[in-house]
């Protein structure tokens, strides 16, 4: 009985902590006044984010301190949560608590694992000393499941990025070359590629807003660059950079750039299509070829068996 028990509590503070982390409860300024400038900065919209807040503040502690008391009981060193970090912010997760919450899921999912599949195993009346190897490939499963399921976060995020930032490059050099500036460039692409790239409009919907709180635009683009962690975007940000230092055209450099991305795409497009014919490979061997074999050779195969037999 205590054991059912014991897995219904590491449920639900799982819950609990991935509540946490999906939400983003506990939001950086920047992260604030982004939300501010979509609802309007109006009074109704203060209220809204206010009562928001509110609704959030309770689970938001209550995961928060079991966070924290992870991490208390199973220290982590500052490199280790640095990288955490870095990854988690190239998730899109930018919460200051992200780390902590991210460490108490991986100690939840090291501790439920195992414990289900016990308890599993209890269940089919088998005996524990019996299934060690059962108890022990949950734990591996616990183990590798959170950092497995992160890092395809981290890559089709990453993706999304790739693919919106030719079309967000286009936009760019046609509101540049309309007369707008910069800042008003990237504020204008953020809102129109909304629906069709949200992910590349937020991260340049950030940037403008960090430019208004005050932080010059060369540190934007860097942390442009440090958030998103595709290369792409990276060399757009130090063009951006260089260009606006030396005092070139914006436009000019970017239609340059986008026209480089293009040919990289078209590149990475031909090797895509180079691979193919391996990745296809093994796949064929394994489904395909021996459906064809029993078509092609099993009429001959049962008239030989009959031929034979009748001698």
């Amino acid at each position: 009985m205590l054991l059912p028990i014991s897995i219904f509590g590491f449920v639900m503070l799982g819950a609990l902590a991935a509540y946490l982390v999906l939400h983003k409860p506990e939001q950086s300024v920047v992260d604030r006044l982004q939300d501010l400038s979509e609802l309007g900065g109006s009074d109704r919209g203060t209220g809204e984010l206010t009562e928001r807040r509110e609704k959030e503040s309770q689970a938001s502690e209550m995961a928060k301190k079991f966070a924290h008391d992870i991490n208390r009981a199973v220290p982590i060193s500052a490199d280790g949560a640095k990288k955490i970090q870095v990854k988690l912010m190239h998730a899109g997760y930018r919460s200051a608590s992200a780390v902590l919450t991210f460490r108490a899921l991986q100690m939840l999912s090291l501790v439920m694992f195992p414990a289900l599949t016990a308890l599993g195993l209890l269940m089919a009346g088998k005996r524990l000393s019996d299934s060690l190897m059962y108890i022990g490939g949950g734990l591996l499963i616990g183990f590798m499941l959170p950092d497995k399921i992160l890092s395809m976060k981290v890559n089709g995020r990453q993706d999304r990025l790739r693919c919106g930032v030719a079309d967000a490059l286009d936009l760019l050099v046609v509101s540049v070359e309309a007369g707008l500036g910069l800042n008003a460039a990237l504020t204008r692409v953020a809102d129109e590629m909304k629906s069709v790239h949200p992910d590349i409009a937020d991260e340049f919907g950030m940037v403008n807003t960090e430019i208004r709180m005050g932080r010059n635009r060369e540190e934007a683009l860097r942390n442009l660059a440090e958030r998103s962690g595709v290369e792409d975007l990276r060399s757009l940000c130090a063009m951006l950079i260089q260009t606006d230092r030396f005092g070139t055209s914006i436009a000019r450099a970017i239609r340059v750039y986008s026209d480089a991305l293009r040919t990289k795409r078209r590149q990475r497009a031909e090797q895509a299509a180079q691979k193919a014919a391996v990745k296809m490979l093994f796949p064929l061997a394994v489904f395909l070829f021996p459906t064809l074999f029993i078509i092609l050779l099993g009429p001959s195969g049962i008239q030989l068996m009959r031929t034979f037999g009748n001698k």
